[in-house]
């Protein structure tokens, strides 16, 4: 995850009646209350700008808590052990100084730290680590002690309203240049001068596969929005939750890309990253957005089955022990499907 898309996400999701297209960082000149969709690392991102400049914010989530594809996930084991794993995105890097900026700051406050280890590729062909990018210019960063620690903080910051649990049903603007925002159970959740949505489903075909209803926000309102949202790519992925007794000592990074897999992308330590419990070796593999893609053409975009959950992990674990570096058994093994892909 590169968080140098928090701008590129942001530009387009912000919803003004005055300028549809306008972004975060002058909406404080044309709108003095303002509703957040979403509290993943861009809406929070979004939600801590607009406070911090004397904006009242908002922000709704339909999850129980905050994250988005930077959630944390808690699992129990069948013996009783708590099993915690960062099964969106593993890492953020940063190639913009402004934004830089902001992860100092993020740091100085003990919220994020750098992921020292070494990283790599494996060639599913010639069973080969190819390369090892320890010395890349950009740094990874995580979240301390998870990924969406950031999330929670800026959620919690002065200024802003944070409401968990609310899911957006419409959204429609009024003419008297304010949003009305509905809940999908009916439910008025009041008048906005600006609205930033910051994720693609609010008005995307999926979010009536998903629910049954058609998305909250009619398209034909905001032409230019429409033609931003096209550019943005939206893709599956499947993520693997495993934890083993032991050390996968076989593998000599914690952290790489698989090369000619068609059915995985990425896999990463979890266990490796500052802040995490060594209790156990817990490691996450994503899926290519190909294979998920065909589970979804066979099972729809509705929320998976236990079934199709199973047969998932199977055939991601399959692949891993595949690769030919003895992979133990997991004593855990989970799948979760994320209908955006991880980039």
């Amino acid at each position: 995850m590169t968080i140098t898309t928090i701008s590129y996400k942001l530009r387009p999701f912000c919803l003004c009646k005055s300028d549809p297209s306008i972004d975060s960082a002058t909406m404080s000149n044309v709108a003095t209350k303002v509703a957040v969709v979403g509290s993943g690392i861009s809406g929070a991102v979004c939600a801590s700008a607009l406070a911090k400049n004397g904006i009242s914010v908002t922000l709704f989530e339909s999850a129980r808590g905050p994250g988005g594809r930077m959630s944390q996930r808690r699992e129990i084991s069948e013996d009783g052990k708590e099993l915690l794993f960062d099964h969106g995105a593993p890492f953020f890097s940063v190639s913009n100084c402004d934004v830089l900026k902001l992860v100092h700051e993020w740091e100085s406050k003990g919220l994020v730290a750098e992921w020292k280890e070494n990283f790599g590729s494996f060639d599913c062909i010639s069973k080969k680590f190819l390369d090892n990018d320890q010395e890349a210019p950009n740094k990874k960063y995580v979240g301390l002690p998870g990924m969406n620690s950031i999330c929670k903080a800026l959620c919690n910051e002065t200024g802003v309203e944070s409401k968990f649990g609310a899911s957006i049903g419409r959204l429609e603007c009024l003419d008297d240049e304010k949003w009305s925002l509905t809940g999908l159970d009916g439910k008025n959740l009041g008048h906005f001068s600006g609205v930033v949505l910051s994720d693609k489903s609010i008005a995307s075909p999926r979010f009536t596969h998903v629910t049954g209803r058609p998305p909250p926000l009619d398209l034909s309102l905001t032409p230019e929005l429409a033609l931003k949202l096209q550019d943005i790519p939206v893709s599956p992925c499947f993520a693997l939750m495993l934890a083993f007794a032991e050390p996968l000592s076989s593998i000599s990074v914690k952290g790489f890309s698989f090369k000619n897999s068609e059915i995985l992308r990425w896999s990463h330590c979890e266990s490796s990253k500052p802040g995490r419990s060594t209790a156990s070796e817990r490691w996450v593999l994503h899926s290519t957005a190909n294979y998920a893609s065909g589970v979804i053409a066979q099972t729809g975009l509705q929320k998976p089955s236990s079934a199709t959950l199973t047969k998932v992990a199977e055939e991601l674990f399959r692949e891993f022990q595949s690769i030919g570096l003895n992979i133990p058994q997991p004593f855990f093994m989970k799948a979760h499907r994320w209908l955006v892909h991880l980039d």
